[in-house]
């Protein structure tokens, strides 16, 4: 298979952690005998920086004209701390969404027994964990009308959705539920909210096409304990904007770092695959960012275009990296190995069947093995 793939790193650590994703996109390559071209483009504040504008004509038009996107990270403190900016770095990324119609987030939530530690949440908890969560991403309070009076004394933000793309995500939510432990978990505010009221319906009807999977719908306040108190017991999360954007953040601690949180985005036409941990400009050029994030989002990639052995393959190789303790200092505080190292590990590991390719005695003690 060839491939043409639009890169847009972005901002922060975005950059750094896009190349080790692209490092094992070529060893898969090389493996399986595909192609995988790259194109550059910016995106974000590094864009408005260049060009003036968040998301330039020219990023959109090579997003609109490549097979997928690889996104890394948007973002910078002076527009964080600046609320009268009136150009913002996240805007990009909203335009690219709504231009592309990138109506689906898919954001894959998982327990790793060896990482267990390194969560908050007790490891009888987590145990078993392993749900997905499926966001509307292209309707909600994110696009909905915005106004702000002359004095800046009052502001709103409109929240708005209709039937058919409530019906779309849901259809796919569903769908993906058939394949795994079929049930699906609606999460809203139905005892308060008209769009969440009409999410209920529209979901409710539709669930009575997929018999065999199980609807339940929950409250978003309650939904956010039960992410913590009995993540178990979830397999698809369904939700709007909004609602999925701060859960999917919040069940990140669930792994254990956020820097393992993947995700893709999907619409008719057009995907885009990004590690959902943001910019975190704190840790720019200083080799201590977590690429597995950007590599799994890789395998999601791979998955969407049914590479499905292919995809294995990197999710296998990212475990025997969290197995060999080749990871970063959000999940060992003492690790030696940065970002360049992890993805270097990873991508050795796809190349090179069995351990021949690292000294596991030299892993224990924290020194660099890539060859």
């Amino acid at each position: 298979m060839n491939l043409k793939i639009a890169v847009l790193s972005g901002d922060g650590i975005g950059p750094e952690v896009t190349l080790q994703a692209k490092k094992a996109l070529y060893a898969i390559g090389v493996v399986y005998n595909h192609e995988f071209v790259f194109e550059d483009a910016y995106i974000g504040a590094i864009a408005i920086e260049k060009t003036g504008k968040p998301l330039p004509e020219q990023t959109l038009n090579l997003c609109r004209n490549t097979d997928s996107i690889l996104f890394g990270a948007i973002g910078d403190p002076k527009y964080d701390n600046d609320p009268n900016a009136k150009v913002r770095p996240e805007q990009g990324l909203l335009k690219l969404r709504k231009e592309l119609g990138l109506f689906a987030n898919i954001r894959p939530i998982k327990a790793y027994p060896k990482l267990m530690g390194s969560s908050p949440i007790k490891k009888e908890v987590l145990q078993g964990t392993d749900f997905v969560v499926y966001r509307e991403l292209n309707g909600g309070m994110y696009f909905g009308e915005k106004t702000t009076n002359e004095a800046g004394t009052y502001a709103s933000d409109l929240c708005e959705y209709n039937e058919d793309e409530i019906a779309k995500i849901a259809h796919l939510a569903f769908k993906a539920a058939q394949s795994r432990r079929k049930k699906v978990t609606l999460v809203d505010k139905a005892n308060v909210m008209e769009t969440s009221r009409l999410w209920r319906r529209v979901v409710t009807e539709i669930a009575k096409e997929y018999p065999e999977v199980t609807l339940e719908c929950l409250y978003v306040d309650n939904a956010a304990m039960q992410i913590i108190v009995n993540p178990r017991q979830f397999d698809i999360l369904l939700t709007d904007n909004l609602f999925g954007d701060i859960l999917s953040d919040e069940a990140s601690v669930i792994s254990g770092s956020i820097g393992l949180m993947s995700s893709a985005s999907i619409g008719d036409s057009h995907s885009l695959f990004e590690p959902i941990h943001g910019c975190y400009t704190e840790a720019k050029d200083k080799n201590i960012a977590n690429p597995i994030a950007s590599i799994l989002s890789v395998a999601l990639l791979l998955e969407h275009f049914g590479l499905i052995t292919e995809s294995k393959k990197v999710i296998a190789a990212v475990e025997k990296a969290i197995l060999s303790n080749v990871v970063t200092v959000d999940l060992k505080v003492d690790s030696q190995f940065g970002t360049n190292e992890v993805g270097d590990f990873i991508s050795n590991c796809i190349l090179n069947e069995g351990d021949s390719y690292f000294k596991k005695d030299f892993v224990q003690i924290g020194q660099s093995t890539i060859v």
